[in-house]
């Protein structure tokens, strides 16, 4: 059983332009993204799948030159994620799926990995910290699904929204998928920590700066403390309305 985590990254973004590429600590910020994931020890490969328009040649560029045997890049379509994600799941015959989008640089590898251990404990189609109740700050989005879902999904799908934002249609059909949300003991669903705007940039900046430094592998528990430290912080991005997709749509 091989599990692989396709992160979705594309530089063309509306409200953030080349929000990926920007750099914190010397580094992109999908490269710190990557790099969080590779300290889970659930997954076997990370696929960053990006878009086959000419813009994302730098992404492409990006993971290629990181040279990292874990990590590859998969080129498909832009508007048709779900098309994207399972022919990158295809190729590289992942057998299940981790989802992560390229905005959530904070990326907590030992949530992923608790979703990970619920996804296979209760033989489910579908795990996620965002199905039904979101307790996990925003940033730290993470869907397990397995192959044979991805395929349905792709086989199935027809509306354009089910297309661009890949598990609408489990969403949207529960009783034809096993299914489970994951829920944090705390809810902080009140905090922000994607990167969608600039003010968003400044916080996870000064979080990366912060802690980075003294621990490149600093966890949510050590940002919480950090902000509890720094209450002032949380107030940055605290205005910011998440585009409105679907209900609970993951980042």
């Amino acid at each position: 059983m091989k599990i692989g985590c396709i992160i979705q990254a594309r530089s063309g973004s509306t409200r953030l332009p080349n929000k990926i590429l920007m750099k914190i600590q010397g580094k992109e910020t999908l490269i710190l993204e990557v790099e969080r994931l590779l300290n889970s020890d659930k997954i076997d490969q990370i696929i960053v799948a990006t878009t086959d328009s000419s813009k994302d040649d730098k992404v492409e560029s990006l993971i290629k030159s990181y040279a990292n045997p874990k990590v590859s890049v998969f080129r498909g379509s832009e508007e048709d994620v779900l098309d994207r994600y399972y022919q990158a799941a295809k190729k590289n015959k992942i057998d299940i799926i981790i989802r992560i989008t390229g905005d959530c640089p904070l990326i907590d590898w030992e949530v992923v990995n608790h979703i990970v251990d619920e996804f296979l404990k209760g033989d489910h189609d579908y795990a996620s910290n965002v199905l039904t109740k979101r307790t996990y700050p925003r940033g730290l989005d993470t869907e397990v699904f397995n192959f044979k879902s991805l395929e349905l999904m792709w086989k199935n799908c027809k509306d354009k929204r089910e297309r661009e934002h890949v598990t609408t249609y489990i969403r949207e059909n529960p009783n034809k998928f096993k299914t489970k949300n994951v829920e944090n003991k705390e809810d902080l669903s009140n905090l922000r920590w994607t990167l969608d705007e600039n003010e968003d940039f400044i916080l996870i900046k000064e979080i990366f700066d912060s802690l980075y430094p003294k621990n490149n592998k600093f966890n949510m528990k050590d940002i919480l403390k950090f902000l509890k430290n720094n209450p002032n912080l949380s107030n940055i991005n605290k205005h910011i309305e998440q585009k409105k997709n679907i209900k609970n749509e993951a980042n």
